[in-house]
């Protein structure tokens, strides 16, 4: 089994950052892509940025140019830095990654959520 752990959510004014991480943990052979979701109250859960191993990037139209997703593979994490923050970006955000295991089986994880919320 892996368990992805978030965190870095909270309370930020409009045009604030925060910085949040993901790291997975368990039976880990390598991951392969990993990124970041988020559900809005009433909402489907969009797609923010996902980051290959070899660092290749992918973002959502709202997110480009205000979010950077990386990753440490090292300590297989994930990180995604927000800055100008918006009220609509108020959401709970999930990270999400892509698992070789050891046993050579290929699964997909999702971590429990953390709250962003955007409010003055």
């Amino acid at each position: 089994q892996v368990q992805l752990v978030e965190s870095g959510g909270g309370l930020v004014q409009p045009g604030g950052s925060l910085r949040l991480s993901c790291e997975a943990s368990g039976r880990i052979f390598r991951i392969y892509a990993m990124g970041w979701y988020r559900q809005a109250p009433g909402k489907q859960r969009e797609l923010v940025a996902t980051i290959t191993s070899g660092g290749s990037t992918n973002y959502a139209d709202s997110a480009n140019g205000r979010f950077t997703i990386s990753r440490d593979n090292a300590k297989n994490t994930v990180y995604l830095q927000m800055y100008s923050l918006k009220p609509e970006d108020t959401a709970v955000y999930y990270c999400n990654a892509d698992v070789l295991h050891i046993s050579l089986s290929r699964s997909t994880y999702w971590g429990q959520g953390t709250q962003v919320t955007v409010s003055s």
